[in-house]
């Protein structure tokens, strides 16, 4: 590692492989926890390239417990976290809106490391048993259209950095590796990222796969749709800036998708909304995730039939039933 640090350190980048391999040595516990967190800093001071972020992906994915659920089309909706903007929690409640139109959500996630509540606080908070059975989670997929893939079930590569981690509380390049590496590789993917930087850096990486994608940055800041300011769309097709009085829908004020400051208080947020009694924008802000969601799917379904046919599910409840299904 002192080597590896060395030439970080003279502003060298590393090779696909180098990244690859520091990755697979962290996980084998080669490291102590200075060395790892000097590693870490290295990338908060400067960007990441194509190549590490690749490499890396490379061995998480390789060392990952992997999944099966080539039975279904699936989609992941994940954001990178790392915003600091502390939402609620929009992509979960995404997942759950988009399972409730009959598509297919292998959603991926963990413990929050920057906000009060992340998808994983989320849903352990609600009932949810995390597990990494692939015949447990095929029937969640079969019976509610959504099942969740705790991240560190099935990257164990991620044990010896997580303490580190918590201890920095920052974003780290970690948070840019989490939606990369779902251990089922779904067909689709929406992910939202916390600059513009990494949603560039996101949108070369995942040109070269057969993914459908979209990659989601909103200009002020938040690593979702926040409606809050006009966002960023990266796709396969290219790059768009989009505001929300293109969609015909109003601009809102960061108070109004606030999340909390604790998982009980986040959690009231969701089961409010996900029960149908959320506020105009809480609603807007979910219904318009889970609608480019279900454009990444289907490209030619117009941002307003999405938008319906989302806004059924949540208000007809059908997002709260996929819910039940998995923690009844």
């Amino acid at each position: 590692m002192k080597a590896i640090l060395n030439k970080l350190f003279e502003h060298q980048t590393l090779t696909q492989q180098e990244a690859k391999q520091v990755l697979v040595d962290i996980a084998a516990e080669k490291y102590n926890a200075a060395h790892m967190a000097a590693f870490m800093t290295v990338f908060m001071m400067r960007s990441i390239t194509v190549a590490e972020l690749t490499g890396f992906r490379e061995a998480l994915l390789e060392l990952a417990v992997r999944m099966n659920f080539s039975d279904f089309n699936t989609i992941d909706l994940c954001g990178t976290g790392g915003d600091g903007k502390n939402t609620f929690n929009i992509s979960t409640l995404t997942s759950f809106v988009v399972a409730g139109t009959g598509n297919k959500v292998a959603k991926h996630g963990n413990y929050s490391v920057s906000s009060a509540s992340g998808s994983s606080n989320m849903l352990e908070h609600l009932g949810y048993t995390f597990t990494n059975n692939e015949a447990v989670l095929k029937k969640q997929l079969d019976k509610a259209n959504i099942c969740f893939l705790h991240a560190p079930l099935f990257h164990p590569a991620m044990k010896a950095v997580g303490p580190v981690r918590r201890e920095l509380g920052l974003k780290t390049f970690f948070n840019m590796l989490g939606p990369l590496v779902n251990p089922s590789q779904p067909q689709n993917q929406l992910v939202g990222v916390f600059n513009l930087e990494v949603a560039r850096t996101y949108n070369y990486l995942l040109q070269g796969t057969s993914l459908n994608y979209g990659v989601l940055y909103a200009l002020d800041g938040y690593d979702e749709i926040s409606l809050t300011s006009p966002f960023k769309l990266f796709t396969k097709e290219g790059e768009q800036t989009v505001h929300p009085t293109d969609l015909g829908l109003p601009t809102i004020q960061p108070s109004e998708i606030f999340g909390g400051n604790s998982v009980p208080e986040a959690a009231e947020i969701f089961v409010r909304v996900l029960n149908g009694e959320g506020t105009e924008a809480q609603n807007n802000v979910v219904l318009t995730n889970a609608a480019f969601a279900l454009k990444t799917f289907d490209a030619s379904k117009s941002f307003e039939t999405a938008f319906e046919e989302a806004k059924r599910s949540l208000l007809g409840l059908k997002a709260k039933k996929s819910l039940e299904l998995i923690v009844g």
